[in-house]
């Protein structure tokens, strides 16, 4: 499955765009742009299986580091200070890295 199946690559463009510039990464911003904030509980788990890259059932420091790359493999990488507060927002029962509901709540918020 690919991104694009679920968003649309006009929006995803759009989305990585907006934040192109490093330190210019926000995930709300991001989500509403890139389309993701609509789209189903069901949609957003596949998004999530996409982003799980290692398939552990969770979006794990070093994954969220590449996020903008699983939306195109030219997209640069997040900056520490970015990847922490995605992590912070995320992490809400503060195990380390992001699962499955963690993100639909972060995705919604």
């Amino acid at each position: 499955m690919a991104m694009t199946d679920i968003l649309s690559a006009k929006d995803i463009e759009a989305a990585l765009t907006s934040c192109k510039a490093a330190d210019s990464f926000n995930y709300k911003s991001f989500f509403s742009k890139v389309g993701l904030k609509g789209k189903s509980t069901d949609q957003v788990k596949k998004i999530f299986g996409i982003l799980d890259q290692d398939k552990s059932g969770f979006i794990e420091e070093d994954e969220l580091q590449l996020f903008l790359q699983n939306f195109s493999s030219t997209a640069r990488a997040l900056t520490a200070a970015e990847t922490k507060a995605f992590m912070a927002a995320g992490d809400t029962d503060g195990d380390g890295k992001i699962g499955v509901d963690e993100f639909q709540a972060l995705v919604k918020a």
